[in-house]
């Protein structure tokens, strides 16, 4: 029987160019449902979709809180489930990996950089490899990871960037790569640069995942984006109680 862990980490391989693996963000179970009752074969909670759910601001969710978020997710659906996890909330590998896999998530996102988005700070490449590794050790292959590259939201623009860290995160034993808000044009090269899956965010108004996965996405996810159409549909409901 496969496990839900080899299920997430086989759906990223083998895929068309024009088939890139759509992963919808859950940020809370009955979200989750109805992503799964799509017909969407694994979920990826967004850490922000499920902070504003639970009434915090990005980045301010208690770490217990969130894995309990994150559990009830996962004991709401049969499909994979991969937890963004911020930069794990300061707690050692191997404790960060049991708390995790406690809650039943198969995957994790894991980024290199600390702070808001204005203010926030890279976090040197070396030691996040030294991180993940040391995650990759104390996870074995329970846990697909997911090594998020903050270069361009920190503002470094240079591809190359990018691709440097995402090579040694990929070293690392990272399992797939995610340069956040890489615009559109630089994914040819980001693909050009990387083995292995990358993962791309899609933002509105820009390319749809087909057309993400046309320039070289592997996966596409959404982060917060989702729940916030799902507010602005919910908005025009309550406007129309009146």
């Amino acid at each position: 029987m496969v496990s839900p862990v080899e299920t997430l980490r086989a759906l990223h391989h083998g895929r068309a160019q024009d088939d890139p693996l759509v992963l919808p963000g859950p940020w809370d179970a009955a979200s989750a449902r109805v992503f799964q009752e799509a017909g969407y074969e694994a979920l990826a909670t967004p850490s922000a979709g499920i902070a504003l759910s639970l009434g915090y601001e990005d980045g301010q969710v208690p770490p217990q809180e969130m894995f309990e978020a994150i559990g009830r997710i996962v004991r709401s659906v049969s499909v994979p489930v991969t937890a963004d996890i911020e930069a794990g909330y300061g707690l050692a590998p191997k404790e960060l990996v049991d708390r995790l896999l406690e809650t039943g998530a198969v995957g994790c996102n894991l980024e290199d950089s600390f702070g808001g988005h204005g203010t926030g700070t890279l976090r040197d490449p070396a030691e996040q490899a030294a991180f993940l590794a040391a995650v990759r050790e104390a996870a074995g292959d329970r846990l697909f990871v997911n090594a998020r590259v903050d270069t361009f939201v920190r503002g470094v623009t240079d591809p190359q960037d990018a691709i440097e860290r995402a090579r040694l995160y990929r070293e690392a034993g990272a399992d797939c790569v995610y340069p956040i808000l890489a615009p559109a044009e630089a994914i040819p090269a980001l693909r050009a640069g990387i083995e292995g899956p990358i993962n791309v965010v899609a933002v509105p108004g820009g390319p749809s995942p087909r057309e993400l996965g046309t320039l070289g996405a592997t996966r596409v996810t959404f982060g917060p984006g989702l729940l916030h159409r799902a507010m602005a549909g919910l908005k025009d409901i309550a406007e129309q109680l009146r």
